[in-house]
């Protein structure tokens, strides 16, 4: 319980935020790299994701995805 501040959290893999944004695991780990997605280190080392900020950061690609197909349907 000491690695996360809720009990209650979620915790996904690098393979599990690649499957919900569709990009092999090595992406996430650069984005965690460059500080788009923040991330937990295991005891043994491995990274592990907050599933809330990972739905909120899907939600907001999506949206903007979404947002720039409008764009290029409307011209």
């Amino acid at each position: 319980m000491a690695m996360t501040e809720r009990a209650d959290e979620q915790l996904l893999t690098p393979s599990e935020v690649a499957a919900r944004f569709r990009v092999d695991p090595k992406t996430v780990t650069r984005w965690a790299n460059a500080g788009k997605l923040s991330s937990i280190r295991t005891l043994g080392g491995h990274r592990r994701f907050r599933r809330e900020e990972v739905e909120e950061l899907l939600a907001a690609s999506g949206s903007a995805e979404h947002a720039s197909h409008r764009h290029v349907a409307a011209s």
